[in-house]
């Protein structure tokens, strides 16, 4: 083999966790080699994984312009703007959101070019155990064969199906055919009241679908705080979401351009809804096909996913997992922490994720933000806590932005003040969690966050009033 096909690192999968694995090995003085076999309209490479192609980039896109239709439609005539003769270019917005996704593309084949990692566009696949490493035939756009003292898989995860439902992403929609209907449907249903389904959901009903929300257990975003869960739910059911709790399908039937789902109701009655279109959002399980690990030895776990320790070691030393296909949450930004750390553990430093301080998002409108432990968790684990909450209804900010809905909640260790958890349902949570993230990461208490000085008139306020709620000594409610 080749020099020039020897390489130090080797990452398959050019996602989150995968270009963010290769840029840091590069940086560290590694020759640094990534595989990814994504490809856009044109058969040229497309990196930047689900997230940048069929997931957090494009969904954030689209809603950002559906919320601007709906402001436009509904909300700039309080401010004193009128608008004649709305109406939607679909085309135009699908265009847009199409270009933010290439500008992403873009950026990551220029970043590579600028740390000096070598792409390699195809399929990565062990061929087995090489001279002091591995090999990796690469199949696709490009035809190769090369070899690394160490390889990191992070080929991430695809869309689970439901049983007797596969997806066409003409009618029967994963997260890849939501964010291309090519006309907004009359009726659209979702199967799933999870980060994807509630949305896209969301896209498509302030575009003017009708949506249908089915979801199978009882409660409502029942991984989050139970009282942000209860303020989301009723905010999202003012909007015109139709959330059905403790659904049981029974049956989905696809006809030539609608599809009929039968189910049971929470109460057991047999129902049917004819839908235009379908998006079908129940998990994700994690990407191995054609990864070839047979070959090396690598083990998988009772789940399907890539087993891994503590540190992403395989139980295939040199090889390391990260991001969706290993254990722990499926966020795009929890697989670059965990590439990151891999490429310095293999440079012998001392990689660090803190999975306890990991946000999640939801980009509804209000938004969703949480960091840390749920008041029903504590309540489990017989931590004694103390809670604060704070609405946005009494912030300035707020008000002048005309989104008053929503509120922050801290908890806090009742005995140290320690924050365990902060949980945020309003306007733009999910830049406000990350305060939250940096104070527990340092093991702050609520009263450092209450004893430090917010912007006025600003939504971080709120953060604040909410830790001075913990000790019941709010100003401004």
């Amino acid at each position: 083999m080749s020099t020039e096909k020897q390489f130090d690192v080797v990452v398959i999968g050019g996602g989150p966790g995968g270009y963010v694995a290769a840029i840091r090995a590069a940086q560290l003085g590694f020759k640094t080699a990534c595989i990814d076999e994504w490809q856009n309209a044109k058969g040229g490479p497309a990196l930047g994984g689900t997230c940048t192609n069929v997931g957090c980039i494009p969904s954030k896109a689209l809603l950002q312009s559906s919320e601007h239709f709906e402001h436009a439609g509904h909300a700039f005539a309080e401010h004193g703007i009128d608008v004649a003769g709305l109406s939607l270019n679909l085309g135009q917005m699908l265009k847009r959101k199409e270009g933010v996704v290439k500008a992403n593309n873009d950026g990551i084949v220029y970043l590579f070019k600028k740390n000096k990692v070598t792409f390699f566009h195809g399929r990565g696949t062990f061929a087995g155990k090489a001279e002091g490493g591995f090999t990796v035939n690469v199949s696709g756009p490009t035809t190769d064969s090369i070899s690394a003292k160490n390889v990191i898989i992070a080929t991430g995860s695809n869309a689970r199906e439901l049983p007797g439902a596969a997806f066409d992403e003409k009618v029967i929609l994963s997260n890849t055919g939501a964010l291309t209907v090519d006309a907004v449907p009359a009726k659209l249903g979702v199967i799933g009241a999870g980060v994807i389904g509630l949305e896209m959901g969301s896209v498509w009903r302030r575009l003017g679908a009708k949506v249908t929300v089915l979801e199978g257990l009882p409660t409502f975003l029942g991984a989050i705080d139970e009282q942000i869960a209860k303020e989301a739910h009723k905010l999202f059911t003012k909007q015109g979401l139709d959330i059905q709790l403790g659904v049981k399908i029974n049956s989905v039937t696809k006809g030539d351009n609608n599809v009929t789902v039968d189910y049971a109701d929470a109460a057991g009655a047999a129902k049917s809804e004819t839908f235009d279109r379908l998006i079908i959002s129940i998990g994700r399980v994690p990407n191995t096909n054609g990864l070839g690990i047979e070959t090396v030895g690598v083990q998988l776990d009772e789940r399907g996913f890539v087993a891994v320790d503590d540190e992403c070691r395989t139980n295939v030393p040199g090889i390391w997992a990260v991001g969706d296909v290993v254990r722990g949450p499926m966020l795009a930004h929890k697989a670059e922490e965990e590439g990151v750390a891999v490429a310095e553990r293999i440079a012998g430093q001392h990689g660090h994720v803190n999975f306890n301080t990991i946000p999640w998002v939801i980009y509804t409108s209000p938004e969703i933000a949480w960091v840390g432990k749920t008041e029903q968790q504590l309540k489990k684990e017989g931590v004694a806590y103390k809670a604060g909450t704070f609405p946005f209804m009494a912030n300035g900010r707020a008000r002048a932005l005309g989104d008053t809905s929503g509120m922050v909640k801290f908890l806090a260790d009742a005995t140290t003040d320690e924050i365990l958890g902060v949980h945020i349902v309003g306007p733009v949570a999910s830049e406000l969690i990350s305060e939250a993230v940096v104070a527990m990461e340092f093991r702050a208490s609520s009263e450092d966050i209450a004893r430090i000085c917010h912007a006025h008139p600003s939504l971080s306020e709120a953060t604040k009033e909410a830790a001075l709620a913990v000790d019941k000594r709010s100003l401004n409610f």
